[in-house]
């Protein structure tokens, strides 16, 4: 028997509302336009950022030489290997340049144009850059080329400053990880997606690469056509607009029940609106960076967005091919098996779905980080070591499917959408946007300093990785407190006294006065 998606998602118990007792508050779930929010954001947003952060590696060498045809054909100029190398550099980086660039703008336009605002200004971007990928050969121009990556670059930055805030705070408490972790989800698709599609048997050649490059704009110009069907963000429309009215009325439609069963919610919100409003409520990224009352939970945000980088999951994807040449691998095999450790990827942000509803965020990201970084150790002494024994190519694969498989348990997903649980509404663009940065910048660190380091100690870079990998897992283990079902205004109880704040307390314990907060029986 088939079931519709609706269906689907109630027999995994991720349940609907149902209104048998009109009076009685009861658990809230999927809802229509809560999945509707999940998919076009996903597919129209996260997709296209993942796609093109890995369709660039596989045509690299064709994409190089349409470059020194152009060069030559337009300026007369014959590029030596190192100024195409330098080229190739500035077309790869501009694009994690922009994304830093569109972060720092995504707490702007959250909040003077609404999350969903943000939202169609991000899908405007990868249009446009997607046109301009499609004409680059037929219009001979670089220019037009490196200028279609900073645009795809500052919608990146947009998307994952404000899909994560957008989607967490539509959601109910109970769903909060599980929409949180979509856009890493889409991110992960999306590279997948080009990972395939990049093949020389697909679209990785010289007569369709510009095809290549825009081909994620079906998928930004489908999800288009629901945006106007998109509800915006009832904590935005509360807490920034101060529009109440609006507020509720879109909760009760993103819900799917009447008022009078959202009391409770209602009622809270109303409360912490309140308190908003008998404080300076005007927040920005300089405010954000000189609060101190914030600086744990910033440093936090920052330290795990710029973690996630640095435990090297790019430079093992980069390496990976290598590792299953030197396994005996063909080069055809040796990219599908490469594709395979991205199917890992994808097939842990799919679990990381139920798995954030069910787990707490800080035992997930500490397996997580320290089972990383013993991969990473594996790894980088058995590439050493390679040649020593006959099976120690094989546990290098090993090495790095365990690795992926353990960094897309928690350290993929949680980064992106934490700053929305341990950040109020108030505070939390700025938040947001100083993580996403973070993670852009490390990008671009690992990105620009990884052949280096592969150059002057070759496999020792891993061990770096590991180090680092570790230090995180240090980090969170003193000073993450757990956040699953927990009101983010109980985490900055928590987290106010900076690196003096103890976070395994209740925040009534962490109050300075006698007010109770309670706290989620399930959420400790």
């Amino acid at each position: 028997m088939k079931l519709t998606i609706f269906e689907w998602f109630q027999s995994k118990n991720f349940y609907f509302f149902k209104t048998d007792e009109p009076h009685k508050e009861e658990k809230k779930g999927w809802t229509k336009l809560l999945i509707l929010a999940g998919i076009t954001t996903t597919f129209g947003s996260s997709l296209p950022v993942g796609y093109n952060i890995g369709v660039v590696n596989a045509p690299a060498d064709i994409i190089k030489n349409f470059c020194n045809e152009s060069m030559y054909t337009r300026y007369g100029a014959v590029l030596s290997d190192a100024q195409m190398e330098f080229l190739w550099s500035a077309i790869v980086s501009i694009f994690l340049v922009g994304g830093s660039i569109g972060s720092l703008t995504g707490s702007w336009l959250a909040d003077n144009v609404g999350r969903k605002g943000a939202i169609v200004a991000s899908t405007v971007l990868l249009m446009v850059a997607g046109v301009l990928f499609m004409i680059t050969q037929v219009s001979n121009s670089v220019e037009t080329l490196i200028a279609g990556r900073l645009l795809a670059g500052l919608a990146a930055g947009l998307v994952t400053c404000t899909i994560p805030m957008y989607l967490t705070e539509l959601a109910p408490l109970e769903l909060r990880g599980s929409m949180g972790v979509l856009c890493p989800l889409g991110i992960n698709c999306g590279i997948f997606l080009g990972q395939i599609i990049s093949l020389r048997q697909i679209l990785g050649t010289e007569e369709f690469w510009p095809y290549l490059l825009g081909f994620y704009t079906i998928s930004v110009v489908l999800s288009a056509v629901a945006i106007p069907f998109l509800p915006e963000s009832p904590k935005y429309l509360l807490f920034v607009k101060k529009q109440p009215e609006q507020a509720f009325r879109q909760l009760v439609k993103i819900r799917g029940v009447p008022e009078k069963l959202l009391t409770d919610e209602i009622q809270e919100m109303q409360l912490a609106s309140q308190q908003t409003d008998d404080e300076d409520d005007v927040w920005n990224i300089l405010r954000v960076l000189t609060d101190s009352s914030l600086l744990l939970p910033l440093l936090l945000v920052m330290f795990l967005q710029a973690g996630q980088q640095f435990s090297g999951i790019n430079a093992v994807f980069y390496y990976s091919v290598s590792i299953f040449k030197t396994a005996g691998l063909d080069e055809l095999n040796s990219q599908l098996a490469s594709i395979g450790a991205g199917s890992i990827n994808l097939l842990m942000a799919i679990i990381s779905i139920p798995l954030m509803a069910k787990c707490n965020r800080r035992s997930v990201l500490q397996l997580s980080c320290f089972t990383a970084s013993f991969c990473l150790l594996i790894l980088g002494l058995t590439i050493t070591y390679i040649d020593l024994f006959s099976w120690m190519p094989y546990l290098c694969i090993l090495a790095v499917l365990s690795f992926v498989l353990f960094y897309g348990v928690g350290l993929g997903p949680i980064p992106y959408f934490i700053g929305s649980e341990l950040f109020e509404v108030g505070p939390r663009p700025s938040a947001m946007a100083l993580g996403s940065m973070a993670n852009w910048g490390g990008n671009f660190i690992v990105g620009m300093s990884f052949p280096s380091l592969q150059t002057a100690i070759g496999p020792g870079s891993f061990l770096i990785f590991a180090l680092i990998t570790l230090a995180l897992f240090v980090f969170i283990r003193i000073y993450l407190p757990e956040t699953k079902n927990r009101d983010p205004g109980d985490i900055a109880l928590l987290c106010k006294h900076g690196l003096r704040s103890r976070v395994l307390d209740t925040a009534s314990q962490s109050s300075d006065t006698v007010v109770t907060v309670p706290t989620d029986d399930n959420s400790v």
